[in-house]
């Protein structure tokens, strides 16, 4: 069984979403989101994302991560606080020696729904119909990084894995 961690990027919100692929499928282990609050500190914030982050890797021992790549985005703002999430996942990722690699969202849609401008209703839908899920996952940020997690499972043989 290969165990993948896919996380979805952000300083108020982080997505994550351990998924377990066996000779049945593709099967849901945990998901969720790490957030912080809006009035914290950005130091703090990021803290409580690397924190949370070495406790469900030292949790779960997942085989691999996938984190979505930063995208241009219109707001500076926006892209630099969520680079800057994903250095500490990165950071976290090495210290606990995780092979990782990184999707675009184009990628993401591409290998989930095999359509690469799929809204995020579609891929959600089927992210509950592959993961065989009664509901579709909740909260958004959380069913992103299912998505993510799907893709590199699809995708692993054709991507280096960073180190």
């Amino acid at each position: 069984m290969n165990s993948v961690l896919g996380i979805d990027p952000g300083t108020a919100t982080t997505g994550y979403g351990l998924i377990i692929e066996n000779e049945i499928g593709l099967e849901v282990v945990e998901y969720g989101i790490i957030s912080t609050p809006a009035d914290m500190s950005m130091e703090k914030r990021l803290q409580i994302i690397y924190n949370k982050l070495l406790e469900l890797i030292d949790l779960y021992h997942p085989e691999s991560c996938a984190v979505e790549k930063l995208f241009f985005q219109r707001n500076v703002t926006t892209a630099i606080s969520v680079g800057q999430a994903r250095g500490v996942i990165l950071l976290a990722l090495a210290e606990r020696n995780v092979r990782f690699a990184e999707y675009t969202p184009l990628q993401v849609k591409q290998a989930v729904t095999g359509y690469g401008a799929a809204n995020k209703k579609q891929v959600q839908m089927m992210v509950q119909a592959l993961l065989t899920l009664s509901d579709i996952p909740k909260p958004d940020d959380a069913a992103d990084a299912l998505a993510i997690a799907i893709c590199h499972a699809h995708s692993s043989g054709m991507y280096k894995f960073c180190k």
